[in-house]
């Protein structure tokens, strides 16, 4: 968390503010569209002043103004919440943020995004986001938990446990898939301040362990393929399926790798499956 932002004026984070939104959206045309159509801007705006009348003492008027930005945007800020510099709330609609969530530099979040708590005790119950951190739509980041710096967080994903600093989390519950090396400033998907805006490019997890299970599911049909082919040449008489293998089909001339189950009379070699009387007498 960046301690910069509370030695900083209102004006000048404002001004930040307005800035970046230049820098993280592309369909940003001028100073007095950010400042009339951007309903992250008209939250933060009324968060800043809220927040310096909540340090102050003046928790009434702070959680009013508050309740006034909510009315207006949809975006709930608690007045309590730390926010550092050059935050962006992306379309916004949905975005709840707790009294004791804390927020540092560069961070994105995109709209139904909630930092929220899970439990009802006091003192510190909501998320900490590091520095540069990107949390994609629809995510839940729950508890007193960190977010290390540079993260990405994929779109409604519900993270409760901490990640590590420059790695990607999607998944519910949320799963870190793969460490995130920074790329350099040159790169075109990142922004002035390093900020990778290419969220959709999240790995699968699960899509990755069923390809998995496909291919060790492929070796092993290759090799009990291979089994049966190699015991067919050797016996081709007796040649017959496993499953085919009832009590009375059982003779002293067929080999056998198991034993016939008195419970259900099919081959069994199962530990703990005791071999009927009929089987022991062949053997």
């Amino acid at each position: 968390m960046s301690k910069s932002a509370s030695g900083t004026g209102i004006v000048a984070l404002l001004r930040e503010d307005v800035a970046c939104v230049f820098d993280r959206d592309p369909a940003a045309r001028n100073v007095i569209d950010v400042l009339t159509c951007y309903p992250g801007i008209h939250a933060l705006v009324i968060h800043r002043v809220a927040n310096a009348a909540w340090r102050r003492g003046l928790r009434w008027p702070a959680r009013f103004l508050s309740y006034v930005a909510r009315a207006v945007t949809n975006i709930d800020i608690h007045p309590g919440a730390r926010i550092g510099r050059r935050f962006f709330i992306d379309h916004g609609a949905g975005v709840v943020i707790g009294e004791t969530a804390e927020i540092g530099d560069d961070v994105t979040l995109y709209h139904g995004v909630t930092l929220g708590g899970t439990s009802w005790t006091k003192g510190k119950r909501h998320p900490t986001l590091m520095d540069g951190v990107l949390v994609g739509a629809g995510a839940k980041i729950l508890g007193p938990i960190t977010v290390g710096a540079n993260a990405r967080v994929g779109a409604n994903s519900v993270v409760t446990k901490p990640v590590p600093e420059g790695m990607t989390v999607v998944g519910i519950p949320g799963r870190v898939v793969r460490p995130e090396a920074y790329r350099q400033l040159s790169d075109p998907h990142l922004s002035n301040h390093g900020i990778d805006l290419e969220h959709h490019l999240m790995p699968d997890p699960v899509g990755k362990a069923i390809a998995c299970l496909i291919d060790h599911i492929n070796r092993i049909e290759a090799r009990l393929e291979a089994h049966t082919a190699a015991e067919t040449s050797q016996f081709p008489a007796k040649s017959i399926r496993l499953s085919e293998f009832r009590l009375n089909d059982i003779h002293s001339d067929i080999r056998l790798d198991g034993v016939a189950c008195s419970s259900c009379g099919n081959i069994c070699d199962q530990e703990g499956c005791a071999p009927s009387p009929s089987t022991q007498q062949h053997a």
